[in-house]
């Protein structure tokens, strides 16, 4: 008995011994491949520090039964779901919650978790008074093709600073024919297949800001109404971006603004039918790709090649820039842009290009129609409601048409003429096939007599106004006629001298000069 203890001590002892040698051994090649690896010598002493701990665990007597140490893990975000892939750094991506980017099934439930998840995460202050600030959280579609039959609405009001991007939404065969893929308006309870949720904003998302959300972004993406309602609605929203998206197959409204503030839409493309011009069905082009009904948007580098309307306007201060509208032409009953706010125009339509389709502007009042390209007789159409025009410019434009007699202004009087009629300006238009009209005229004639008439109507855009009127009379010879302004009416001008004499009269008018 005494023997054997002797030899069990050696035992023990020997075998620690060998497994310090592989420990040690170990830990030599470990730093070998880190000197190699790593500047540092943080993986060195990582690893060290591990073989010291499996090295305690040997000598204990409890080494068998214990459970090996652990550090412990940093503390994840409440936001955060445990399940793999759900999410990341605030990017939720939609096939985790079980939408089928193939398109076959219904991901409208999955797609609106989603959504609901990045409203339940943290917030970062706030943007603009009463709206919670997200952060940046991003709904990635990941290049998907998903299949809804309901709109896709933030569950509450009063969040802001999110994304929505990257894939295609397309409507079912049984989407309501009254609703947008995307609606940014209020909801005033979740639909009852989307979460709810208590966070610690609950009570800031009754929002007490005048508007719903700010600074939501809606970038690369594809949106087929499928001819069952429209693309997206923005109702009440401040600061709201629509980058890169192409809307087609709408029946009612590719974008709706309304109300709200300071909605951009840039670098898009929207038509009813999928066309590249010259389509059949032309004729039969409805909806309206963009109605902006609110104030201070703007629409930036955007085609729009099929709907009735491409854009209405009835808000004021928007902003028009690299529009290329080819939707249903004039001959067919189409229209460009459409300005329906009679009396506060308020808009700049610039550097845009108008094939075929022109502009309507109901009483307008401060309106900037330059650098713009209308073609095939696309022309501009003033229409009296009130009877007023007053700070219009139309200036520095190309017309392009097929020498139909078209005017390139045209005035629609048929609810009344107009009346209050001030600062109006169209001229300096490069015309090439149709008919000028201008409010300034210059025209010269050469006679010998007493009597010279210049007639302004077919230059003229508003009947019998001329309201400022220069000539100059030069006459050769020695002979030194008085002469003077007998008439301006009915836009013609008469100046007559006390003797006949040879004459060429040089005539500027003027229908545009403030009252």
């Amino acid at each position: 008995m005494e023997a054997t203890m002797p030899r069990k001590a050696l035992t023990w002892s020997m075998l620690m011994g060998f497994a310090s040698f592989i420990i040690i051994h170990a830990c030599a090649e470990n730093y070998e491949m880190g000197r190699h690896q790593f500047s540092g010598g943080g993986r060195f002493r990582d690893d060290m520090r591990k073989m010291q701990e499996f090295k305690a665990s040997l000598i204990r007597h409890d080494s068998i039964s214990a459970a090996p140490p652990s550090v412990s893990p940093s503390p994840s975000p409440s936001y955060v779901d445990p399940s793999p892939g759900r999410n990341s750094a605030r990017v939720y991506h939609v096939t985790s919650y079980g939408a089928d980017p193939t398109g076959e099934r219904d991901s409208t439930d999955a797609l609106a978790e989603a959504i609901a998840d990045a409203f339940r995460g943290p917030t970062e202050g706030f943007l603009i008074d009463g709206i919670a600030n997200l952060g940046g959280a991003q709904i990635s579609l990941e290049g998907g093709y998903y299949l809804i039959s309901r709109p896709l609405k933030l569950p509450a009001a009063g969040v802001g600073n999110l994304m929505i991007h990257g894939g295609t939404l397309r409507a079912s065969d049984d989407f309501p024919t009254n609703g947008y893929l995307i609606d940014l308006s209020a909801s005033s309870s979740p639909n009852e297949n989307e979460k709810t949720y208590e966070s610690s904003i609950s009570a800031q998302l009754s929002s007490s800001s005048s508007y719903n959300y700010e600074y939501i972004t809606l970038r690369d993406l594809m949106l087929d109404s499928n001819y069952r309602g429209g693309g997206i609605s923005v109702i009440n929203s401040l600061r709201t971006s629509i980058d890169n998206c192409y809307i087609t197959h709408f029946t009612t409204n590719g974008i709706l603004v309304q109300s709200g503030h300071e909605t951009y839409i840039r670098n898009s493309f929207l038509g009813q039918h999928i066309t590249a011009g010259g389509d059949h069905g032309e004729r039969n082009f409805s909806g309206t790709a963009i109605n902006l009904m609110g104030n201070d948007n703007a629409v930036t580098d955007v085609v729009i090649f099929s709907a009735s309307v491409g854009i209405m306007i009835s808000g004021p201060a928007n902003i028009l820039s690299g529009v290329h509208c080819y939707n249903k032409a004039t001959g067919f009953g189409g229209t460009g842009i459409y300005l329906r706010l009679p009396g506060l125009t308020q808009t700049r339509i610039v550097n845009s290009y108008l094939d075929y389709t022109g502009i309507v502007a109901e009483d307008p009042v401060q309106l900037d129609i330059s650098n713009t390209f209308f073609l095939g007789d696309a022309y501009i159409v003033l229409k009296s409601i009130k009877g007023v025009a007053n700070g219009v410019n139309i200036v520095n434009n190309m017309f392009s048409g097929s020498n139909n007699g078209v005017g390139i202004v045209q005035l629609d009087q048929s609810k009344g003429p107009f009346k209050d009629i001030g600062q109006i300006v169209v001229d300096r238009n490069n015309v090439r096939g149709m008919n000028i009209k201008s409010t300034v005229g210059r025209r010269s004639v050469q006679s010998n007599g007493t009597s010279w008439t210049i007639d302004f109507n077919p230059v003229l855009l508003f009947p019998n106004l001329i309201k400022h009127v220069q000539y100059t009379l030069s006459t050769g010879g020695n002979a030194f006629p008085n002469h003077a302004l007998r008439n301006v009416s009915n836009n013609r001008v008469v100046i007559e001298s006390n003797v006949a004499v040879p004459a060429s009269v040089f005539v500027t008018v003027d229908q545009g000069v403030a009252n």
